[in-house]
Protein backbone atom coordinates (compact mmCIF):
# COMPACT_ATOMS: atom_id res chain seq x y z
CA UNK A 1 0.00 0.00 0.00
CA UNK A 2 1.45 3.47 -0.70
CA UNK A 3 1.57 6.09 1.36
CA UNK A 4 -1.19 7.92 2.91
CA UNK A 5 -0.55 12.01 1.41
CA UNK A 6 1.21 14.41 3.67
CA UNK A 7 -0.80 17.70 5.35
CA UNK A 8 0.97 20.79 5.82
CA UNK A 9 -0.84 23.68 7.27
CA UNK A 10 -0.29 27.01 4.25
CA UNK A 11 0.03 30.96 5.11
CA UNK A 12 -2.82 32.20 2.28
CA UNK A 13 -0.89 35.51 2.75
CA UNK A 14 2.71 34.78 2.66
CA UNK A 15 2.94 31.12 1.73
CA UNK A 16 4.77 30.03 4.47
CA UNK A 17 3.85 26.33 5.81
CA UNK A 18 3.70 24.91 8.48
CA UNK A 19 3.22 21.09 10.53
CA UNK A 20 0.19 22.14 12.36
CA UNK A 21 -2.09 24.57 12.72
CA UNK A 22 -0.96 28.07 14.12
CA UNK A 23 -3.25 31.51 14.91
CA UNK A 24 -0.79 33.47 13.60
CA UNK A 25 1.70 33.01 11.10
CA UNK A 26 5.45 33.33 12.20
CA UNK A 27 6.33 34.54 8.53
CA UNK A 28 4.25 37.48 7.82
CA UNK A 29 2.20 37.76 11.19
CA UNK A 30 -1.03 37.35 9.93
CA UNK A 31 -4.35 35.86 11.82
CA UNK A 32 -6.25 32.93 11.23
CA UNK A 33 -4.59 32.17 7.84
CA UNK A 34 -3.72 28.99 7.77
CA UNK A 35 -5.75 26.72 5.73
CA UNK A 36 -5.14 22.53 5.63
CA UNK A 37 -3.73 21.39 1.76
CA UNK A 38 -2.55 17.97 0.78
CA UNK A 39 1.50 18.55 -0.39
CA UNK A 40 1.79 18.56 -4.27
CA UNK A 41 3.67 16.04 -4.94
CA UNK A 42 7.09 16.43 -6.08
CA UNK A 43 7.27 16.25 -10.50
CA UNK A 44 8.58 19.14 -12.42
CA UNK A 45 7.52 22.61 -11.73
CA UNK A 46 4.90 23.40 -14.20
CA UNK A 47 4.82 20.19 -16.35
CA UNK A 48 1.39 18.54 -17.63
CA UNK A 49 0.68 14.84 -17.42
CA UNK A 50 2.18 13.21 -21.13
CA UNK A 51 3.98 16.47 -21.96
CA UNK A 52 7.80 15.91 -21.83
CA UNK A 53 9.80 18.64 -19.96
CA UNK A 54 12.13 20.53 -22.06
CA UNK A 55 15.78 20.79 -21.72
CA UNK A 56 17.84 23.73 -22.61
CA UNK A 57 20.97 23.95 -23.04
CA UNK A 58 23.89 26.87 -22.39
CA UNK A 59 24.56 29.32 -25.13
CA UNK A 60 26.78 32.40 -25.14
CA UNK A 61 24.81 35.53 -24.98
CA UNK A 62 26.65 37.26 -27.47
CA UNK A 63 25.46 34.68 -30.14
CA UNK A 64 21.38 35.78 -28.76
CA UNK A 65 19.86 37.52 -31.63
CA UNK A 66 17.02 40.13 -30.79
CA UNK A 67 14.60 42.13 -32.40
CA UNK A 68 14.59 45.70 -30.96
CA UNK A 69 11.25 46.50 -32.38
CA UNK A 70 9.59 43.25 -31.52
CA UNK A 71 6.97 45.17 -29.48
CA UNK A 72 3.14 44.89 -30.22
CA UNK A 73 0.94 47.60 -29.68
CA UNK A 74 -2.07 47.63 -27.95
CA UNK A 75 -4.05 50.77 -29.46
CA UNK A 76 -3.87 52.24 -26.41
CA UNK A 77 -1.20 55.07 -26.11
CA UNK A 78 -1.66 55.06 -22.37
CA UNK A 79 -1.32 51.09 -21.85
CA UNK A 80 1.86 50.70 -24.02
CA UNK A 81 3.43 53.59 -21.99
CA UNK A 82 2.90 51.87 -18.90
CA UNK A 83 4.38 48.45 -20.63
CA UNK A 84 7.23 50.70 -22.08
CA UNK A 85 6.51 51.23 -25.53
CA UNK A 86 4.33 47.58 -26.25
CA UNK A 87 3.70 44.12 -24.89
CA UNK A 88 7.20 42.13 -25.82
CA UNK A 89 6.69 38.37 -27.03
CA UNK A 90 6.66 35.93 -24.37
CA UNK A 91 6.14 38.54 -21.41
CA UNK A 92 3.83 38.07 -18.20
CA UNK A 93 1.89 40.71 -17.25
CA UNK A 94 -0.12 40.90 -13.80
CA UNK A 95 -2.67 43.41 -13.80
CA UNK A 96 -3.99 44.04 -10.07
CA UNK A 97 -6.66 46.06 -8.39
CA UNK A 98 -9.54 46.79 -6.07
CA UNK A 99 -13.09 45.28 -7.00
CA UNK A 100 -15.34 47.56 -9.56
CA UNK A 101 -12.13 49.24 -10.73
CA UNK A 102 -12.42 48.20 -14.10
CA UNK A 103 -9.33 45.73 -14.42
CA UNK A 104 -11.73 43.37 -17.25
CA UNK A 105 -12.67 46.61 -18.93
CA UNK A 106 -9.48 47.51 -19.42
CA UNK A 107 -8.41 44.21 -20.24
CA UNK A 108 -10.99 43.85 -22.90
CA UNK A 109 -10.61 47.28 -24.32
CA UNK A 110 -6.92 46.34 -24.83
CA UNK A 111 -7.80 43.16 -26.17
CA UNK A 112 -9.97 44.64 -28.58
CA UNK A 113 -7.41 46.94 -29.98
CA UNK A 114 -4.42 44.24 -30.74
CA UNK A 115 -7.82 42.60 -32.35
CA UNK A 116 -8.67 45.42 -34.57
CA UNK A 117 -4.94 44.68 -35.65
CA UNK A 118 -5.33 41.35 -37.06
CA UNK A 119 -3.97 39.77 -34.00
CA UNK A 120 -6.03 36.85 -32.82
CA UNK A 121 -6.62 36.79 -28.54
CA UNK A 122 -7.88 34.25 -26.11
CA UNK A 123 -9.84 35.30 -23.35
CA UNK A 124 -10.19 32.80 -20.33
CA UNK A 125 -12.72 34.20 -17.93
CA UNK A 126 -13.40 32.12 -14.67
CA UNK A 127 -15.66 34.70 -12.90
CA UNK A 128 -18.13 35.40 -15.58
CA UNK A 129 -19.54 32.88 -18.92
CA UNK A 130 -19.71 33.79 -22.45
CA UNK A 131 -22.76 35.66 -22.64
CA UNK A 132 -21.47 38.07 -19.76
CA UNK A 133 -18.07 38.49 -21.55
CA UNK A 134 -20.14 39.17 -25.12
CA UNK A 135 -22.82 41.59 -22.95
CA UNK A 136 -19.70 43.53 -21.77
CA UNK A 137 -18.07 43.94 -24.80
CA UNK A 138 -21.13 44.96 -26.45
CA UNK A 139 -21.34 47.84 -24.18
CA UNK A 140 -17.56 48.52 -24.42
CA UNK A 141 -18.04 48.77 -28.11
CA UNK A 142 -15.09 46.13 -28.23
CA UNK A 143 -16.59 43.39 -30.32
CA UNK A 144 -13.75 41.69 -33.08
CA UNK A 145 -13.61 38.57 -35.00
CA UNK A 146 -10.49 38.02 -33.51
CA UNK A 147 -11.05 38.13 -30.00
CA UNK A 148 -11.86 34.33 -28.67
CA UNK A 149 -13.52 33.73 -25.48
CA UNK A 150 -13.94 30.41 -23.36
CA UNK A 151 -15.18 30.26 -19.70
CA UNK A 152 -12.77 27.95 -18.00
CA UNK A 153 -10.79 27.27 -14.69
CA UNK A 154 -8.39 24.10 -15.28
CA UNK A 155 -5.37 25.46 -16.13
CA UNK A 156 -4.62 21.77 -18.36
CA UNK A 157 -7.28 22.38 -20.38
CA UNK A 158 -6.47 26.07 -20.64
CA UNK A 159 -3.17 24.77 -22.06
CA UNK A 160 -3.84 22.44 -24.67
CA UNK A 161 -6.44 24.76 -26.11
CA UNK A 162 -3.72 27.51 -26.38
CA UNK A 163 -1.31 24.75 -27.91
CA UNK A 164 -4.73 24.06 -30.42
CA UNK A 165 -5.85 27.62 -31.26
CA UNK A 166 -2.17 29.23 -31.36
CA UNK A 167 -3.49 33.15 -30.06
CA UNK A 168 -1.10 35.83 -30.60
CA UNK A 169 -1.75 37.19 -27.13
CA UNK A 170 -3.97 34.77 -23.95
CA UNK A 171 -5.64 36.17 -21.06
CA UNK A 172 -6.47 34.92 -17.96
CA UNK A 173 -9.14 36.65 -16.11
CA UNK A 174 -8.44 36.42 -12.75
CA UNK A 175 -5.51 33.84 -11.69
CA UNK A 176 -7.13 33.39 -8.27
CA UNK A 177 -10.41 30.98 -10.03
CA UNK A 178 -7.75 28.53 -11.90
CA UNK A 179 -6.98 25.69 -10.51
CA UNK A 180 -4.78 22.79 -11.44
CA UNK A 181 -5.91 18.83 -10.48
CA UNK A 182 -2.45 17.76 -9.04
CA UNK A 183 -3.11 19.86 -6.26
CA UNK A 184 -5.48 18.96 -4.04
CA UNK A 185 -6.38 22.73 -2.42
CA UNK A 186 -9.13 24.91 -3.54
CA UNK A 187 -9.06 27.64 -6.21
CA UNK A 188 -7.24 30.80 -5.18
CA UNK A 189 -5.19 29.04 -2.85
CA UNK A 190 -1.37 29.48 -2.39
CA UNK A 191 -0.41 25.97 -3.53
CA UNK A 192 -2.69 26.62 -6.80
CA UNK A 193 -2.13 30.17 -7.32
CA UNK A 194 1.72 29.22 -7.51
CA UNK A 195 1.01 25.81 -9.88
CA UNK A 196 -1.29 28.14 -12.06
CA UNK A 197 0.88 30.93 -12.31
CA UNK A 198 3.87 28.86 -13.08
CA UNK A 199 2.73 26.87 -15.73
CA UNK A 200 1.48 29.87 -17.53
CA UNK A 201 4.87 31.59 -17.02
CA UNK A 202 6.39 28.56 -18.56
CA UNK A 203 3.96 28.33 -21.58
CA UNK A 204 4.37 32.08 -22.17
CA UNK A 205 8.83 31.77 -22.27
CA UNK A 206 8.91 28.49 -24.84
CA UNK A 207 5.75 29.57 -26.74
CA UNK A 208 6.63 33.56 -27.17
CA UNK A 209 2.67 34.00 -26.12
CA UNK A 210 2.20 37.48 -24.58
CA UNK A 211 0.03 36.74 -21.26
CA UNK A 212 -2.19 38.55 -18.89
CA UNK A 213 -3.10 37.18 -15.39
CA UNK A 214 -5.78 39.66 -13.71
CA UNK A 215 -5.53 39.82 -9.94
CA UNK A 216 -7.35 40.33 -7.04
CA UNK A 217 -6.10 42.59 -4.33
CA UNK A 218 -6.35 42.62 -0.45
CA UNK A 219 -8.06 44.08 1.57
CA UNK A 220 -4.53 46.53 2.10
CA UNK A 221 -3.88 46.58 -1.54
CA UNK A 222 -1.21 43.98 -2.13
CA UNK A 223 -2.06 41.26 -4.57
CA UNK A 224 -4.28 38.62 -3.44
CA UNK A 225 -2.16 35.46 -3.11
CA UNK A 226 1.69 35.20 -2.56
CA UNK A 227 4.41 37.16 -2.91
CA UNK A 228 6.22 34.90 -5.59
CA UNK A 229 3.96 35.36 -7.97
CA UNK A 230 4.44 38.94 -8.75
CA UNK A 231 8.00 37.52 -8.52
CA UNK A 232 7.72 35.06 -11.17
CA UNK A 233 5.81 37.96 -13.77
CA UNK A 234 7.48 40.16 -15.61
CA UNK A 235 5.55 42.87 -15.67
CA UNK A 236 3.33 43.63 -12.50
CA UNK A 237 0.27 46.96 -13.21
CA UNK A 238 -1.51 48.68 -10.71
CA UNK A 239 -5.16 49.70 -11.50
CA UNK A 240 -5.32 52.31 -9.26
CA UNK A 241 -8.30 55.41 -8.34
CA UNK A 242 -11.14 55.93 -6.10
CA UNK A 243 -14.78 54.84 -7.53
CA UNK A 244 -16.04 58.63 -6.24
CA UNK A 245 -13.48 60.02 -8.70
CA UNK A 246 -14.29 59.34 -12.68
CA UNK A 247 -10.03 59.02 -13.54
CA UNK A 248 -7.91 55.92 -12.70
CA UNK A 249 -4.25 55.40 -13.15
CA UNK A 250 -2.58 52.38 -14.18
CA UNK A 251 1.27 52.25 -12.55
CA UNK A 252 3.52 50.13 -12.72
CA UNK A 253 5.61 48.89 -9.74
CA UNK A 254 7.68 46.31 -11.85
CA UNK A 255 8.45 45.90 -15.31
CA UNK A 256 11.39 44.11 -16.85
CA UNK A 257 11.20 45.84 -20.45
CA UNK A 258 10.45 49.60 -19.53
CA UNK A 259 10.23 51.70 -16.17
CA UNK A 260 9.60 51.31 -13.44
CA UNK A 261 6.96 54.09 -11.71
CA UNK A 262 5.73 54.81 -15.39
CA UNK A 263 1.73 56.32 -15.06
CA UNK A 264 -1.36 55.84 -17.29
CA UNK A 265 -4.30 58.31 -16.37
CA UNK A 266 -7.75 56.57 -17.87
CA UNK A 267 -11.10 58.40 -17.43
CA UNK A 268 -14.06 56.15 -16.91
CA UNK A 269 -16.83 57.01 -19.09
CA UNK A 270 -20.02 55.02 -19.81
CA UNK A 271 -18.72 53.55 -23.00
CA UNK A 272 -15.41 52.64 -21.22
CA UNK A 273 -12.47 53.73 -20.30
CA UNK A 274 -10.79 56.81 -22.22
CA UNK A 275 -7.30 57.86 -22.34
CA UNK A 276 -5.96 61.23 -20.54
CA UNK A 277 -3.88 62.50 -23.20
CA UNK A 278 -2.70 65.65 -20.87
CA UNK A 279 -3.27 65.12 -17.40
CA UNK A 280 -2.22 68.27 -15.81
CA UNK A 281 -4.59 70.31 -17.90
CA UNK A 282 -7.52 67.54 -16.12
CA UNK A 283 -6.56 67.92 -12.17
CA UNK A 284 -5.90 71.97 -12.66
CA UNK A 285 -9.06 72.32 -14.33
CA UNK A 286 -11.44 73.23 -11.38
CA UNK A 287 -8.64 75.02 -9.33
CA UNK A 288 -10.47 77.83 -7.43
CA UNK A 289 -9.15 81.19 -8.14
CA UNK A 290 -7.50 82.73 -4.89
CA UNK A 291 -8.09 80.46 -2.40
CA UNK A 292 -5.65 80.09 0.20
CA UNK A 293 -4.10 76.95 1.55
CA UNK A 294 -4.07 75.91 -2.73
CA UNK A 295 -0.89 75.41 -4.26
CA UNK A 296 0.12 73.53 -7.59
CA UNK A 297 3.31 71.16 -7.72
CA UNK A 298 5.15 69.25 -10.31
CA UNK A 299 5.63 65.32 -9.30
CA UNK A 300 7.25 63.23 -11.88
CA UNK A 301 5.26 59.77 -12.41
CA UNK A 302 8.37 57.58 -14.10
CA UNK A 303 9.41 59.60 -17.15
CA UNK A 304 6.30 62.07 -16.98
CA UNK A 305 5.76 65.28 -14.98
CA UNK A 306 2.41 65.94 -14.13
CA UNK A 307 0.99 69.13 -12.42
CA UNK A 308 -1.14 69.04 -9.27
CA UNK A 309 -3.03 70.44 -6.99
CA UNK A 310 -2.39 70.34 -3.21
CA UNK A 311 -4.76 71.52 -0.67
CA UNK A 312 -4.60 72.24 2.71
CA UNK A 313 -6.82 73.60 5.40
CA UNK A 314 -5.82 74.81 8.81
CA UNK A 315 -8.62 74.82 11.56
CA UNK A 316 -8.28 75.02 15.37
CA UNK A 317 -8.13 71.96 17.05
CA UNK A 318 -11.62 70.99 19.25
CA UNK A 319 -10.27 68.57 21.23
CA UNK A 320 -7.07 68.05 23.36
CA UNK A 321 -5.48 66.10 20.54
CA UNK A 322 -5.31 67.82 16.85
CA UNK A 323 -6.39 66.06 14.06
CA UNK A 324 -3.82 64.99 10.83
CA UNK A 325 -5.88 63.62 7.87
CA UNK A 326 -4.07 63.41 4.44
CA UNK A 327 -5.26 61.89 1.74
CA UNK A 328 -2.76 61.09 -1.32
CA UNK A 329 0.24 62.25 0.11
CA UNK A 330 2.66 60.14 2.60
CA UNK A 331 1.45 60.58 6.40
CA UNK A 332 4.55 60.98 8.48
CA UNK A 333 6.22 62.69 5.87
CA UNK A 334 3.15 65.79 6.03
CA UNK A 335 3.49 65.24 10.18
CA UNK A 336 7.90 65.92 9.73
CA UNK A 337 7.16 69.15 7.57
CA UNK A 338 4.68 69.92 10.07
CA UNK A 339 7.23 69.87 12.63
CA UNK A 340 10.16 71.44 10.47
CA UNK A 341 7.81 74.43 9.94
CA UNK A 342 6.84 74.97 13.78
CA UNK A 343 11.25 74.94 14.58
CA UNK A 344 12.51 77.11 11.63
CA UNK A 345 9.54 79.12 10.47
CA UNK A 346 8.11 79.94 14.61
CA UNK A 347 4.39 78.48 13.24
CA UNK A 348 2.40 77.45 15.90
CA UNK A 349 0.45 74.37 14.71
CA UNK A 350 0.71 72.30 17.30
CA UNK A 351 -2.75 73.44 18.36
CA UNK A 352 -4.67 73.65 15.21
CA UNK A 353 -5.99 70.39 12.96
CA UNK A 354 -4.38 69.98 9.80
CA UNK A 355 -6.13 68.12 6.84
CA UNK A 356 -4.36 67.50 3.45
CA UNK A 357 -5.51 66.85 0.08
CA UNK A 358 -4.54 65.76 -3.26
CA UNK A 359 -7.06 66.79 -6.32
CA UNK A 360 -8.38 64.08 -8.51
CA UNK A 361 -7.81 61.45 -6.32
CA UNK A 362 -4.15 61.36 -7.29
CA UNK A 363 -1.22 59.75 -5.27
CA UNK A 364 2.09 61.63 -4.71
CA UNK A 365 4.68 60.35 -3.46
CA UNK A 366 8.27 61.91 -4.15
CA UNK A 367 9.67 64.19 -1.77
CA UNK A 368 10.08 67.20 -4.64
CA UNK A 369 6.20 68.19 -3.34
CA UNK A 370 7.92 69.08 0.22
CA UNK A 371 8.02 72.67 -0.77
CA UNK A 372 4.08 72.87 -1.80
CA UNK A 373 2.96 70.58 1.14
CA UNK A 374 5.14 73.50 3.32
CA UNK A 375 3.24 76.33 1.24
CA UNK A 376 0.09 75.24 1.18
CA UNK A 377 -0.10 74.58 5.29
CA UNK A 378 1.66 78.16 5.30
CA UNK A 379 -1.14 79.75 3.35
CA UNK A 380 -3.90 77.93 5.36
CA UNK A 381 -2.34 79.01 8.73
CA UNK A 382 -1.87 82.45 7.74
CA UNK A 383 -4.88 82.50 5.50
CA UNK A 384 -3.18 84.60 2.58
CA UNK A 385 -3.68 82.92 -0.73
CA UNK A 386 -0.75 81.88 -2.80
CA UNK A 387 -0.22 83.94 -6.54
CA UNK A 388 -1.84 81.83 -9.03
CA UNK A 389 0.69 81.83 -11.31
CA UNK A 390 3.06 80.85 -8.86
CA UNK A 391 4.48 77.26 -8.40
CA UNK A 392 6.81 75.79 -5.55
CA UNK A 393 8.74 72.55 -5.61
CA UNK A 394 11.89 71.45 -3.55
CA UNK A 395 12.90 68.96 -1.15
CA UNK A 396 13.00 70.15 2.37
CA UNK A 397 15.27 68.70 5.10
CA UNK A 398 15.22 68.35 8.90
CA UNK A 399 17.53 71.64 9.39
CA UNK A 400 14.91 73.76 6.60
CA UNK A 401 17.30 74.06 4.20
CA UNK A 402 15.63 73.12 0.35
CA UNK A 403 17.26 69.87 -1.31
CA UNK A 404 17.44 69.60 -5.14
CA UNK A 405 15.36 67.72 -6.98
CA UNK A 406 15.31 65.88 -9.95
CA UNK A 407 14.74 66.04 -13.94
CA UNK A 408 13.74 69.54 -13.11
CA UNK A 409 13.48 70.88 -17.07
CA UNK A 410 11.53 68.25 -17.43
CA UNK A 411 9.36 69.52 -15.05
CA UNK A 412 9.80 73.30 -15.87
CA UNK A 413 9.07 72.79 -19.48
CA UNK A 414 5.04 71.08 -18.48
CA UNK A 415 5.00 74.26 -15.95
CA UNK A 416 5.99 76.55 -19.28
CA UNK A 417 3.33 74.62 -21.25
CA UNK A 418 0.45 74.85 -18.84
CA UNK A 419 0.74 79.04 -18.84
CA UNK A 420 2.69 79.34 -15.04
CA UNK A 421 4.84 82.18 -14.82
CA UNK A 422 6.71 82.11 -11.57
CA UNK A 423 8.38 78.93 -10.40
CA UNK A 424 10.88 78.23 -6.62
CA UNK A 425 13.13 76.16 -6.98
CA UNK A 426 16.18 75.02 -5.45
CA UNK A 427 19.13 76.90 -6.02
CA UNK A 428 21.20 73.72 -6.49
CA UNK A 429 18.81 72.75 -8.96
CA UNK A 430 18.72 76.11 -10.37
CA UNK A 431 22.81 76.01 -11.02
CA UNK A 432 22.34 72.89 -13.11
CA UNK A 433 19.90 74.38 -15.62
CA UNK A 434 21.06 74.56 -19.22
CA UNK A 435 18.41 75.28 -21.01
CA UNK A 436 16.48 78.82 -20.71
CA UNK A 437 12.98 78.59 -20.13
CA UNK A 438 10.55 81.76 -20.80
CA UNK A 439 9.06 81.61 -16.89
CA UNK A 440 10.55 83.58 -13.76
CA UNK A 441 13.02 80.97 -11.68
CA UNK A 442 13.36 81.77 -8.08
CA UNK A 443 16.24 79.67 -6.51
CA UNK A 444 16.18 79.26 -2.97
CA UNK A 445 17.83 77.12 0.04
CA UNK A 446 16.05 77.70 3.19
CA UNK A 447 12.24 77.86 4.43
CA UNK A 448 12.21 81.58 5.55
CA UNK A 449 13.70 82.42 1.69
CA UNK A 450 9.98 80.97 0.34
CA UNK A 451 7.82 82.80 3.03
CA UNK A 452 9.65 86.15 1.52
CA UNK A 453 8.40 85.31 -1.91
CA UNK A 454 5.70 83.65 -1.57
CA UNK A 455 4.09 86.69 0.82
Amino acid sequence: MGKAPKTVYCCQECGYHAPKWLGRCPECGGWDCFVEERQAPVNQPGVRPGKPFLRSTPVSIDSIEIDEDHRTLTGIGEFDRVLGGGLVAGSLVLIGGDPGIGKSTLILQVIHGMAEANKKILYVSGEESIRQIKMRSQRLGAVSPGMLVVSEINIDVILDMTDSVKPDALVIDSIQTMFSPEVSSAPGSVSQVREATMKLMLMAKQTGIPTFLIGHVTKDGAIAGPRIMEHMVDTVLYFEGDQNHEFRILRAVKNRFGSTNEIGVFEMKESGLAEVKNPSAIFLAERAANAAGSVVTACIEGTRPILVELQALISSAGFGTPRRTVLGLDYNRVSLLVAVMEKKLGLNLAGHDIFMNVTGGVKVSEPAVDLGIVSAVASSFLDRPIPEAMIALGEVGLSGEVRGVSHLEARISEIEKMGFTRCIVPKTSLKQMTKKNGIELIGISKLSEVMENLF
